[in-house]
């Protein structure tokens, strides 16, 4: 009797992977191997990660066994060293190219193509992954900028989509990322985005930047102390001979005679 293998254990003809349970149904050999053939079919002609129920559907076996399947394919296409990746992500399997081989891969898909998303899309985008739910009021106020074709574009793309409305006034419509999204960064769940903490410099950083971006300004006590010996000095001009000029007049007066004043 010969064994097959699902979930990396040794299972006999007639006998399906799954829960373990002495009681649970069973699935002859032929059946799951015909099952195999269909899902790497099904999986080869999708455009997007095929959940594990919708697969089960299609071939009449418990989710468990389908599951057992897939992970049986995967171990089987890394151990031959294939350039392709049986993987799970945004909730179901795909096919994907492995990542040893993505140079190649990219040079083939990118030549010709500017498909490259630009600063501000990347930029909204992550404003977008970390703060879902958000309306676009709200990305053009953390950007400072208005977000409304950024957005857009995005969406055109893929990467974003609407989730739902505002409870506040106007109800503004509320975005979110998509399976796509994740996709492309080969996460399982949004949850699987690093933390924004890596991304924020230490306390010792910030203080040596802010030490190197210092500008001291010039010392206003100096400028002070070198304006007054100027004042100082416009003592001596003419408003020093104005009163020398009054102390005579003053001298004089005090020596005229009281006659020649009544003649006066």
């Amino acid at each position: 009797m010969e064994d097959s293998t699902i979930d990396g254990s040794a299972v006999p003809d007639g006998v399906s992977g799954g829960s373990g349970d002495p009681g649970a149904e069973t699935a002859p050999a032929d059946i799951v191997t015909e099952a195999r053939r269909a899902i790497e079919a099904m999986l080869l002609v999708a455009s997007e990660p095929t959940e594990e129920h919708l697969l089960a559907q299609m071939v009449e076996l418990p989710p468990e066994t389908v599951r057992g399947i897939c992970l049986e394919l995967a171990a089987g296409y890394d151990a031959d060293r294939r350039g392709f990746q049986l993987v799970e992500v945004a909730g179901g399997w795909r096919y994907q190219t492995h990542p040893d081989v993505h140079p190649y891969v990219e040079r083939y898909a990118m030549e010709g193509l500017p498909n490259r998303l630009s600063s501000a899309a990347l930029e909204t985008l992550a404003i977008v992954a970390y703060k879902q739910p958000i309306s676009r009021i709200q990305v053009g106020a953390i950007r400072g900028v208005n977000a409304d074709g950024v957005l857009k574009t995005l969406e055109q793309r893929g990467y974003i989509t609407e989730v739902g409305r505002d409870n506040g006034p106007g109800q503004a419509t509320l975005f979110g990322t998509t399976d796509f999204f994740l996709e492309r960064l080969e996460l399982a769940a949004i949850d699987d985005l690093p933390p924004l903490g890596d991304f924020i410099p230490s306390a010792d950083v910030l203080e040596a930047l802010e030490q190197t971006l210092r500008i001291d300004p010039e010392p206003v006590d100096a400028a002070v102390d070198e304006a007054e010996p100027e004042a100082e000095t416009a003592g001596d001009g003419p408003a020093g001979e104005a009163t020398e000029h009054e102390d005579v007049v003053v001298d004089l007066r005090d020596e005229q005679d009281p006659s020649d004043a009544r003649s006066l």
